[in-house]
């Protein structure tokens, strides 16, 4: 029980540093954004509990094709200005895209080992 919420609250803190450290210096919360903080903390505590770095091995491969399926999710954001997209659209039409290249992912490619 503690371990799950010690894992909850280090999210909650990474999201919370994030969110106003890129209010005051955008680029550097878009590092903090690109750095895989959430990856290394995940494989580490899926190491800590279970000791299978074949688990891992397969998340990271999966983490590896999945990251640039993601990437289209910021393109209606990044330009919103320029399209007159209001926050909400911008956010919903990147959840879209994103979602596309994902499920396309899933439905027709390989499944990784």
């Amino acid at each position: 029980m503690w371990w799950t919420l010690s894992r909850a609250a280090i999210a909650a803190v990474i999201i919370v540093a994030v969110s106003e450290v890129a209010q005051r210096l955008p680029r550097f919360g878009a590092l903090l954004l690109t750095l895989p903080v959430v990856s290394i903390i995940a494989f580490v505590m899926t190491w800590h509990q279970h000791h299978d770095l074949l688990a891992i091995s397969r998340l990271a491969k999966e983490t590896l094709v999945l990251v640039p399926l993601g990437l289209p999710f910021f393109v209606p954001i990044a330009f919103a200005d320029r399209w007159g997209l209001g926050f909400w659209a911008a956010l919903v039409a990147g959840l879209g895209l994103a979602s596309i290249s994902i499920a396309a992912w899933f439905s027709f490619g390989p499944e990784m080992r």
